[in-house]
C-alpha cells in the first residue's frame, strides 16, 4: 500500500509535467491534450467477493482519500466539489463531454478539486461497476476546462 506521501508525490511530479499533445497512456497515468489522470490506488476485483469485502475496502479508500484531502486542503484551501452526474448524463445521451470528465463520469461520482497556478487537481474514489476494483485517483487539467 503506498502512502499519503506517496500520493503527494505523485500529484507533484504530474502538476510539473507538460500536457502530451496526443493521448498517451504510461503504466497508471493516462494523459491527452490539457489532461492526466493516475491511479493513486487500485484495489482488487470483486467477482467472488462479499458485500462486507467490498464496503470494507471502500471505507478504506475513503479514509485515504480523506487524508490526502486534509493535505491538500492545508496546502491549497478547501476544494470544491464537482458532481459528475451532470457529465455522465450527458454522455449517455451522445452530447460532449470534454476530457478527462467524459472518462472519469463512467466511474467517478465526484472530485473533490482545487485550482492551483493555471490548473485544477481533482481527486476520487471511483468503481466502474459492482465487480470492478476501486479506484483513488487524481485528475488535472488546465484551467477553465471545468
Amino acid at each position: 500500500m503506498t502512502s499519503t506521501a506517496d500520493h503527494v508525490a505523485t500529484i507533484d511530479h504530474l502538476r510539473a509535467r507538460d500536457f502530451p499533445a496526443r493521448p498517451t497512456a504510461d503504466g497508471r497515468v493516462e494523459s491527452g491534450p490539457g489532461f492526466h489522470i493516475a491511479d493513486l490506488r487500485v484495489s482488487e476485483d470483486f467477482w467472488d467477493a462479499d458485500l462486507s469485502r467490498v464496503e470494507e475496502v471502500l471505507e478504506e479508500f475513503e479514509a485515504e482519500l480523506s487524508a490526502l484531502d486534509r493535505v491538500l486542503t492545508s496546502r491549497w484551501g478547501a476544494p470544491d466539489v464537482l458532481d459528475l452526474t451532470d457529465s455522465l448524463e450527458r454522455s449517455a445521451m451522445g452530447d460532449p463531454v470534454p476530457p478527462p470528465l467524459d472518462t472519469l463520469c463512467g466511474y467517478v461520482p465526484e472530485l473533490r478539486v482545487w485550482r492551483v497556478n493555471g490548473r485544477w487537481v481533482g481527486l476520487g474514489v471511483g468503481q466502474g461497476d459492482r465487480e470492478s476494483p476501486f479506484q483513488l485517483l487524481v485528475a488535472m487539467g488546465e484551467e477553465g476546462a471545468i
